[in-house]
């Protein structure tokens, strides 16, 4: 794991650095970065996110002019409009010495961008969403991180990639070095393999509970709802599974290890392997490519498929009645 003490801020003196694209990530980055002492430029185009930005006082300039301003660029902007305004408006302005910084590994690992030997290609991927990067960085908690260097033209990248993560506050709870490959392959894992397969198990569970009688607010509320296992979760992040597995119930505990062969479902794992198969050969990334160029008619279709399942009505409500304010006690009656 690397920390803070890896890390020299010697490595930013004289870096101009902009943050091209104000959005989800952009934004937390470039406060944590001016938080740090970290002067940072923003290049976006004129739309609701630049008014943010200059709301929040940053130098604005559009992407190519600052493109052409800095040396050190942190493209934030999401994989599938990245490839495009790289092309357009920061290709040609690349000189040697540059350090392009990316928060996914996703367009070089499946060749969408491919950046000119001259310049460093750094990776700083927080695993965590933009609001939880800024909220790491203002508690002094931080945020997981994986780190990493695909190119090294200048000899130098690695103590640049550690001294923006610094800045960034991506090395305080610890950052692990890997590739911009992995990087990129574990993420789509995660949501191609392991939250649908999470997604349809809270959906199966629910559909049983229903249909034997249980009261829709009380299944939901066990299932998901309460919050329990985003706590187990969270808990189990920070001591492991099997102690967190210790902080039930003994009849919980073996109601747990005495069941879960059941669900040990062969089938399950090939479809992890097949989800795998499809991004490492770059299937999935063409068929992504596919999608964006003709306005998502696929993922608009399976959001309005979901829409339509009587458990997101049932969910709406139960979300309604916990939102409801407790009654007020009468000042003449004694509580």
């Amino acid at each position: 794991m690397l920390r803070d003490s890896d890390a020299d801020v010697t490595a930013l003196v004289g870096r101009r650095v902009a943050v091209i694209g104000y959005g989800d990530l952009g934004r937390p980055y470039a406060l944590n970065l001016r938080d740090s002492g970290v002067p940072a430029l923003i290049g976006n185009q004129d739309d609701e996110f630049a008014k943010q930005a200059a709301a929040d006082g940053f130098p604005i300039y559009p992407i190519a002019e600052a493109a052409a301003h800095a040396d050190t660029l942190l493209l934030m902007l999401p994989d599938e409009l990245l490839a495009s305004i790289y092309a357009a408006h920061i290709a040609p302005y690349l000189t040697p010495g540059m350090a392009l910084v990316f928060a996914s590994g996703y367009c070089v690992t499946f060749g969408f961008i491919e950046p000119p030997p001259f310049v460093d290609l750094l990776l700083i991927a927080p695993r965590t969403i933009g609001a939880g990067v800024r909220e790491g960085y203002q508690n002094g908690g931080g945020y997981l991180s994986f780190l990493a260097v695909e190119q090294d033209a200048t000899g130098k990248a690695w103590p640049l990639t550690l001294a923006l993560a610094q800045a960034l506050g991506a090395l305080r709870m610890g950052a692990l070095e890997l590739t911009f490959r992995q990087e990129a392959e574990l993420d789509l894992f995660v949501q191609q393999a392991f939250l649908p397969a999470l997604h349809n198990l809270l959906i199966s569970a629910a559909d049983v509970l229903l249909a034997e009688g249980y009261p829709p607010e009380a299944a939901l509320l066990d299932l998901y709802m309460s919050g329990e296992i985003g706590y187990t979760l969270n808990k189990a992040a920070q001591q492991g599974l099997l102690d967190t597995l210790r902080m039930y119930s003994l009849t919980a505990q073996y109601g747990m290890l005495s069941r879960a062969d059941r669900f040990a479902d062969p089938r399950l794992r090939r479809q992890m392997e097949a989800a795998l198969d499809d991004i490492r050969s770059g299937k999935f990334a063409a068929e992504w490519a596919d999608e964006f160029a003709n306005d998502y008619p696929r993922l608009k279709a399976l959001r309005a498929k979901r829409e339509r399942l009587t458990l997101w009505e049932l969910e709406q409500q139960v979300i309604q009645a916990l939102q409801q304010p407790l009654p007020e006690v009468p000042e003449d009656v004694d509580p």
